[in-house]
């Protein structure tokens, strides 16, 4: 691919997840470089907090590092001697009283945070270009199906509400989920904080002062009162379980799309000059969410991970954490961003063919003397339930969002 190419790195494994699929943002925010910058700023953070609560550290020392953390932000440099070899003034006090989880485990935090920060303005469009789309359609019937059979009418609009109520769901998980972090913050090598204490001479105001300042330097309102050497690792399983259940409805409106893209009556965004008889499209493959698909698989397959690495940390913590969480906290992220893009992509060019829909209508009550006034019912019933659904339960919830919601998406198959 040309991707690997320019990097010279065609013949070695990538993840498509990056090298295909995911936006910039997203690949930075798991990458090397956010993680070593992000190290370097918690050592500076402590440094000062240190300092402000009266440890033998000087404003050169502070300044060094920070000088330092700014010339070097775009290079990966991957621990504290290197950082230290860069700062000989500041080197004795780089990581005072820390362990290595107080770097790990609180940038893992951050890129958490940060990951649901990118995810949620791009859930709030998808959730916007489909609530546009269920209220242009609002009123234009539409066979309806139970056990895959033909059943009553509904309308176009009225089932595009059923996959944003799941759309909603997740909004509301995503932002719980996010708001639910807290800071591990600056605990010791068991959680006790021992280090600290030695460090302040016994003196708990101040390790709890310093706790709080780093927690508040680092952007967290809380941080968590009790930890193992690690912050509880069911906190990745809240954050995974959300990403999963989105997966889990992202796959049914997919699976939806297609099924009725196999009927003619809806489709997939293409281009302009394709489109043939509203009666008769022409056949085309509903690629784009058979990719939401495949990938959504995989996202909800990942809370395995999370499940099982939360059940055997043993005591006050093991190792055997680790290489899996560098897999399934970015993947899981990476993922649910690229199925969200794409369907946003889709929900923004979705195009129905009304002539097909009626058709199959016809083709199913022929017999029924009542249709005429099935079909007014259905129209004002379909009309109704979505005006009232938008108001009270979509628009008030994409307000935040409201000024991330021009960014348009255009996909290459």
């Amino acid at each position: 691919s040309s991707n690997s190419s320019s990097t010279g790195s065609s013949s070695s494994y990538r993840s498509p997840l990056v090298s295909r699929y995911a936006s910039k943002e997203m690949a930075y925010n798991f990458s090397d470089r956010k993680k070593f910058t992000t190290w370097r700023k918690l050592w500076i953070y402590l440094a000062k907090a240190e300092k402000a609560l009266g440890l033998p550290i000087t404003d050169a020392q502070v300044q060094e590092m920070e000088n330092e953390e700014r010339k070097l932000r775009h290079d990966v440099m991957a621990h504290v001697h290197t950082f230290a070899h860069c700062c000989p003034t500041a080197a004795p006090i780089i990581h005072l009283g820390a362990t290595s989880c107080y770097v790990g485990d609180n940038t893992d935090l951050i890129m958490l945070r940060d990951g649901f920060d990118i995810l949620l303005p791009k859930l709030a469009r998808v959730i916007d270009r489909l609530a546009n789309f269920a209220e242009k359609y609002a009123d234009l019937p539409t066979l309806g199906f139970t056990h895959y059979q033909p059943a009553q009418l509904t309308t176009v609009g009225k089932r595009a509400c059923l996959w944003l109520q799941d759309l909603v769901m997740d909004m509301r998980n995503l932002q719980r989920a996010r708001d639910d972090l807290r800071f591990r913050g600056v605990k010791g090598t068991t959680g006790t904080q021992a280090s600290f204490l030695q460090l302040f001479q016994g003196d708990h105001d101040k390790v709890e002062e310093l706790d709080r300042m780093v927690t508040d330097m680092a952007g967290f309102k809380k941080s968590y009162l009790v930890t193992g050497q690690t912050y509880s690792r069911k906190v990745d399983i809240d954050s995974l379980s959300c990403l999963a259940s989105m997966g889990a409805t992202i796959h049914k409106i997919c699976t939806d799309i297609r099924l009725l893209a196999n009927m003619k009556e809806i489709e997939e965004p293409f281009e302009k000059e394709q489109i043939g008889s509203s009666a008769m499209p022409y056949k085309r493959n509903p690629m784009r969410a058979e990719r939401c698909c495949s990938l959504a698989r995989h996202l909800v397959a990942l809370l395995a991970d999370p499940l099982q690495t939360a059940s055997v940390q043993w005591l006050e913590r093991t190792l055997d954490d680790s290489a899996n969480r560098r897999i399934s906290l970015p993947e899981s992220f990476l993922t649910a961003d690229i199925i969200l893009t794409t369907l946003q992509n889709i929900t923004e060019g979705l195009v129905v063919y009304p002539k097909v829909i009626e058709r199959h209508i016809r083709h199913e009550l022929p017999f029924m003397a009542t249709e005429n006034l099935i079909m007014a019912m259905v129209k004002a019933g379909g009309n109704r339930q979505v005006a009232r659904f938008l108001s009270e339960e979509v628009r008030p919830l994409l307000e935040p969002y409201k000024s991330k919601m021009d960014v348009k998406i255009e996909l290459e198959l």
